[in-house]
């Protein structure tokens, strides 16, 4: 059987041989369109080499119900199957014959004086689901041309089949592992001038750019420029240039030891090179010609990637990847919002009017539509597979509990809940805000079952699905010294926030957290009826989760900030309580009722006493000293400061504190944690609530951006330290220089978003470096 096709020679019969992403590129490239060439080892290839291995027939025969009794709610069991599997693929030799064919095809591109990549292809004719985005799955690798370094990036695409959330996620599709077909594409890895991606609708295209290797917008990791074109004309609509701090290139095969990594090298961009546009007129219109192409070719719907290669003088430009959607999906009834949570995911609707009451439990594994999400729909959510809202913007409480559960998001779209029905079939996309509905073929309606729908829902929360690193890439993790904390607040997170470069739990949102024990009663309705004590033994319980799983790294709890209109449904409040942006929230709320805030400090120091000490408290939304004052003797009296490595903080949130913080510091603060989401809101006056008013909703405003300086400056002087919690980092990665050069001691941001934030510090830190290392040299000169 063939091991290798050229990608200009092959069939519609090879398709389950190469996969989908190179059969599409194979379909493009003979008919003319400049896509970039290369070659496929067939996916019969992987499965020969599976049986040569001594674990690997029964393992892949019997999974997901396997002889080993995997239980992929067993994370521990997961994760350890799944190391054990990829390390015995890593350590196999591959066949030295295989090794040369490649070396030979290769030479016949006439690429051996360049590096190459090798991205994974897959067909799965027995999914159930529809494989959808599986790029957060099977990653590229990049590797040199000679053959250690080939057999080292093949063996890293394959494993990645068997990675812990690659093996939940098999099941959740209704995958046969024996049935995958897994082909890999190798193509030469060209410098580039500029790359990006272009995203094809029938009512939009939409062009994005930056400078160098298109890794930097795969990872989030600059602003791309972006362009909209009217696809009717090919008329510029609306173009906007991004931020743009970084470009990747790759380096050369001579300037780098046989089979080692790094691959990439990351340029730091001139500020004039910043503020130009990637794209030139002349490459935006050969774009804007290649989709009017292609939308004659393959319809309305498709996502490409591509590539200006500068191995030549006048630089020419390729297709890298294309994508199609399933074409079970219409595009007539196409909905936009804001893209809060990230993920891809098909379900039936379940839509909420806003005249109809919370109901007591939703169906499993649906779409939930409604108006908008209080902190009280927690139980709920956690049976959903998805999540639409008409009102809220990325920070609003139906984006934060979105992406704490890991459940993909699209909120502030408009009327979603009259154009939605409940039971029709949709398809999300929390990255990109887009909803589609689905049509589905008589014979798929007949076999959905409410089996299915369960098992899909407790799949996709076991383990979510986000971009990671490569296991190459994650082994050269640069040291940072400025801390990276994470913001959690459900149990199920602690699993995976584990295996993240974090220095421990920058917020533990207390309001989030406590919604899980409470069985829809307020605290107060506990303390009323006399289970005080109850309540007090589940509060500890719980937080004594956090301060076991992340012990010794410090875990701070931040106490409760709730607004009465967000708890409607909870027992004991009332149903008349004012609408408001602000209520009686945070430290106020302590005044008017102590006795929940006292149970708060004494459930902290119940976890003391089992011998955690590496439990601190942050106190939300202090408008004054004489409210901290009332609190930090609270916490006297509940004894938390006889463990002398206690700290209490503050969420630094409030504009007055921008006057009041030495006075803060003198009562007792030790430490301040700024919120950006609040911060904002208030400086702004902008309802972070409200998704029609993002585009108000700066937090890289720089009203926000002085008050935020500030704030470090004055927490220096004061000699306490000074963290950053909220979603600024996340939207804008490029003020993350800026408050690294201000001195920042910590960033603290969901799990979602360590990965890039990590890279995010280690680059801002090794340019401040850099830079001081060259003044020094032209001191010393």
């Amino acid at each position: 059987m063939e091991k290798l096709y050229r990608l200009n020679q092959i069939k519609l019969q090879d398709r389950t041989k190469v996969g989908d992403k190179a059969f599409q590129l194979s379909k493009l490239i003979q008919r003319g369109y400049p896509v970039l060439p290369g070659f496929v080892v067939s996916a019969r290839v992987l499965q020969e080499f599976l049986e040569t291995l001594n674990s690997s027939e029964a393992l892949v025969a019997d999974l997901p119900h396997s002889s080993f009794h995997l239980d992929v709610a067993n994370w521990r069991q997961l994760q350890y199957v799944a190391r054990l599997f990829r390390q015995e693929i890593t350590q196999a030799n591959l066949p030295p014959r295989l090794l040369s064919s490649i070396l030979e095809a290769v030479r016949e591109q006439e690429a051996t004086d360049l590096n190459l990549i090798l991205r994974p292809s897959v067909v799965a004719p027995t999914a159930k689901q529809g494989l959808g985005n599986i790029s957060g799955l099977l990653e590229s690798q990049v590797c040199s041309c000679d053959e250690q370094a080939i057999a080292v990036a093949l063996k890293q695409v394959w494993s990645q089949i068997f990675r812990a959330k690659s093996l939940l996620y098999w099941q959740w599709a209704g995958v046969d592992l024996r049935q995958i077909n897994l082909g890999v594409l190798v193509q030469p890895f060209r410098n580039a001038s500029a790359s990006g991606v272009l995203n094809a609708t029938a009512s939009e295209w939409e062009i994005l750019a930056t400078w160098g290797l298109g890794l930097s917008i795969s990872q989030g990791e600059v602003l791309p420029d972006v362009f909209y074109i009217q696809p009717d004309t090919g008329h510029i609509r609306e173009q906007e240039i991004g931020n743009k701090t970084i470009a990747y290139r790759t380096s050369h095969p001579t300037s780098i030891a046989m089979s080692e990594a790094p691959y990439i090298i990351t340029d730091l961009l001139a500020e004039d090179k910043q503020k130009q546009y990637a794209l030139t007129e002349e490459y935006l219109q050969q774009l804007v010609h290649l989709a009017s192409q292609l939308v004659k070719e393959i319809g309305a719907n498709f996502t490409i990637e591509w590539t200006i290669s500068n191995e030549t003088a006048t630089g020419v430009l390729y297709i890298t990847q294309i994508s199609i959607p399933q074409s079970a999906i219409s595009n007539v009834s196409f909905i936009k919002g804001l893209g809060a949570a990230t993920g891809r995911v098909s379900a039936n609707a379940h839509a909420i009017a806003h005249s109809q009451p919370k109901p007591e439990k939703i169906p499993k594994g649906v779409i939930l539509v409604l108006p908008n999400i209080t902190p009280d729909w927690l139980p709920l959510l956690q049976h959903v597979a998805g999540i639409v809202t008409e009102q809220g913007g990325l920070t609003s409480h139906a984006a934060i509990l979105a992406r704490e559960l890991s459940i993909p998001a699209v909120v502030s779209v408009k009327h979603a809940t009259k154009i939605i029905q409940t039971g029709e079939r949709l398809q999300i996309d929390g990255e990109r805000g887009e909803i589609y509905r689905v049509v589905r073929r008589e014979e798929e309606i007949q076999q959905e079952d409410a089996s299915v729908e369960n098992e899909k829902f407790t799949v996709q929360n076991l383990e979510p699905l986000p971009q990671s690193l490569t296991p190459s890439q994650s082994l050269h993790l640069p040291i940072i010294g400025t801390q990276l904390l994470v913001n959690v607040s459900q149990p199920s997170a602690i699993a995976k926030v584990h295996s993240l470069p974090v220095d421990g739990v920058g917020l533990l949102r207390s309001e989030l957290m406590v919604l899980n024990i409470l069985e829809g009663k307020h605290p107060s309705v506990w303390i009323r009826e006399g289970e005080r004590s109850q309540l007090l033994e589940k509060w500890y319980a719980a937080i004594a989760q956090f301060a076991s799983a992340f012990e010794p790294k410090p875990v701070f709890y931040r106490s409760l900030d709730w607004r009465d209109s967000e708890l409607r449904s909870l027992e004991n409040i009332s149903q008349t309580a004012v609408q408001s942006v602000l209520g009686e929230r945070g430290t106020y709320s302590y005044l008017i009722n102590p006795a929940v805030f006292e149970l708060e400090l004494a459930a902290l120091a119940k976890v003391q006493k089992a011998g955690y000490s590496n439990i601190h408290l942050l106190l939300p939304f202090v408008r004054t000293v004489e409210e901290f004052s009332f609190c930090y003797q609270k916490v006297e009296q509940a004894k938390l400061t006889q463990v002398k490595q206690f700290q209490l903080w503050i969420m630094a949130e409030v504009p007055s504190i921008l006057f009041l913080l030495p006075e803060y510091v003198k009562a007792g603060v030790q430490g301040i944690s700024i919120g950006t989401n609040d911060l904002t809101q208030l400086l702004l006056g902008v309802d972070r609530e409200q998704g029609h008013l993002a585009r108000v909703f700066n937090e890289s405003h720089p009203v926000v951006m002085d008050a935020i300086a500030r704030l470090i400056e004055m927490a220096q002087k004061a000699n306490i330290p000074c963290s950053l919690c909220g979603q600024a980092p996340v939207l804008y990665p490029e003020i993350i220089e800026q408050l690294v050069r201000g001195g920042i001691t910590s960033i603290s941001v969901e799990p979602e978003a360590v990965e890039r934030t990590y890279r995010a510090i280690a680059r801002a830190e090794q340019k401040v470096i850099l830079e001081a290392a060259r003044r020094q040299l032209k001191d010393k000169a």
